[in-house]
């Protein structure tokens, strides 16, 4: 398999980032590697909304198989066959995700594909692109396993004013939604524990109780 591209995103560190592509309206730029970096490749990409993403779970290389994993959803302490779930731990570490495409810019690093809704790690490298196809990749009918099942709710966010003022407005709308989909672990539900997550250059620290997340410290790059 050859890395042919690779996703620059907000995200340093794993810990934040959505559990599912188009969860939150994160940005990524997509930059080829030098021998893709031809624009012919791209020819009539522009005209459609949506693409895969075919990646490496370059973070979660393990050596050997196991059959079953514990999904962070289902708290931790439940296993489910690895092929029933998106676990990173695969036979093969490969991920895939669909993306919004929003544009494609003609740069001295040749083109560059410009996309929101990404949920990968700065720098993880691209296997493939494809063009999502309402036709056949839209199933309204699909339904989820025990996925379904799952907790699912939104938390309360409580930003202080101070701190949204040294936010972007485009950056506190993205770090208000992925905030709201909990980045806890499930299995984790300590009232008085300090969680911290970086997103850009933004250093987050918060705390959650009753439903409602309150961010308690702002750091930034420009102080």
């Amino acid at each position: 398999m050859k890395i042919i591209a690779r996703i620059h995103t907000p995200f340093p560190e794993k810990f934040g980032i959505p559990r599912q592509s188009g969860l939150a309206n994160v940005p990524g730029e997509i930059v080829f590697e030098k021998p893709y970096r031809n624009p012919d490749a791209l020819r009539g990409l522009e005209g459609f909304s949506h693409l895969w993403l075919i990646f490496s779970f370059s973070e979660s290389v393990r050596e050997g198989f196991s059959p079953t994993v514990r999904p962070p959803r289902l708290g931790g302490n439940r296993r489910m066959g690895v092929f029933a779930t998106r676990s990173p731990f695969r036979p093969n570490a490969i991920g895939l995700s669909c993306v919004r495409l929003e544009g494609i810019e003609q740069t001295e690093r040749g083109p560059v594909i410009h996309v929101r809704g990404a949920d990968l790690l700065d720098g993880t490298p691209i296997l493939d692109i494809k063009p999502y196809l309402p036709l056949s990749d839209c199933h309204p009918e699909a339904t989820g396993g025990f996925a379904e099942n799952v907790r699912d709710y939104a938390l309360t966010v409580h930003i202080p004013e101070e701190m949204k003022k040294r936010i972007a407005p485009e950056d506190l709308a993205v770090i208000t939604e992925i905030l709201a989909e909990d980045p806890r672990p499930s299995y984790q539900d300590d009232a008085t524990r300090v969680y911290h997550m970086d997103y850009a250059h933004y250093a987050l620290s918060f705390t959650v109780a009753g439903g409602v997340l309150s961010v308690t410290e702002l750091k930034t790059d420009k102080g």
